[in-house]
């Protein structure tokens, strides 16, 4: 169980960190060419928040548990980028853009399970 959830968090930290450092230095346009049409209903400092985010969430996944310090970070982390997850899921949903919602519920389930492994079972 131990490994799986280093696998799952180690997956979600290499999606979440390419996603958001294209998402935190990439301007709008850019972003709607890349697939990212959901950008267009954002204000451009909210787009750079949701970047933020899905940094700040990766390296919380990993850092703390390398590092041995507030490891109570990782499902921390974990939790909130499955809540970014259910507003991905509610702004593509109103988009029309259900095809995204079937990523962003896979994305989901990988990071409730890791902070529930966290939380729970194989806490450090």
């Amino acid at each position: 169980m131990h490994l799986a959830l280093w696998i799952t968090a180690s997956l979600l930290a290499l999606v979440f960190l390419l996603a958001g450092t294209l998402t935190l230095f990439s301007g709008k346009e850019k972003l709607q060419n890349s697939g990212m049409a959901w950008v267009e209903d954002f204000p451009l400092p909210a787009v750079k928040g949701i970047g933020l985010l899905e940094v700040l969430g990766a390296v919380g996944l990993v850092l703390p548990a390398l590092l041995d310090i507030a490891t109570v970070l990782v499902p921390v982390a974990a939790a909130g980028l499955a809540a970014l997850m259910i507003g991905a899921a509610v702004t593509h949903g109103r988009r029309g853009e259900f095809s995204a919602i079937a990523v962003n519920a896979v994305l989901f389930a990988l990071a409730a399970f890791t902070a529930w492994g966290r939380f729970g079972p194989e806490s450090f």
